[in-house]
């Protein structure tokens, strides 16, 4: 069985910065493609980003690219997901997913097996 847990997230001000780690633990990390997802209130869970379980592959939902960067660490077990420019509709929890194929590119929350329990990231503006 595979356990995610999150970490990092917090209160911010608009325009910036958090990193969010995600560790992970019971599995073979170093094959999976990691994801990360978040769900606002009353919205649906969106997909954010996810990376192959080589690294060589990832990928960005339309409302981050060019301020998100996911990146993982197999040696660690743990993978990253650094946020910049961060705005007030960035604010959502913030959850890291596992998906035991390793294929990349994989944005649909179906796609992935194991899920952890969320962290809350808050951008006031």
């Amino acid at each position: 069985q595979v356990q995610l847990v999150e970490s990092g997230g917090g209160l911010v001000q608009a325009g910036g910065s958090l990193r969010l780690s995600c560790a992970a633990s019971g599995g073979t990390f170093s094959r999976y493609a990691m994801g990360w997802f978040r769900q606002a209130p009353g919205k649906a869970r969106e997909f954010v980003a996810s990376i192959s379980w080589y690294a060589g592959n990832t990928k960005y939902g339309d409302s981050v690219k060019g301020r998100f960067t996911i990146s993982r660490d197999n040696a660690k077990n743990t993978v990253y997901l650094q946020m910049n420019s961060l705005k007030p509709e960035d604010t959502a929890v913030y959850y890291c997913a596992a998906d035991t194929t390793g294929w990349p590119y994989k944005v649909y929350s179906d796609d992935y097996q194991y899920w952890g329990q969320g962290t809350q990231v808050t951008v006031s503006s």
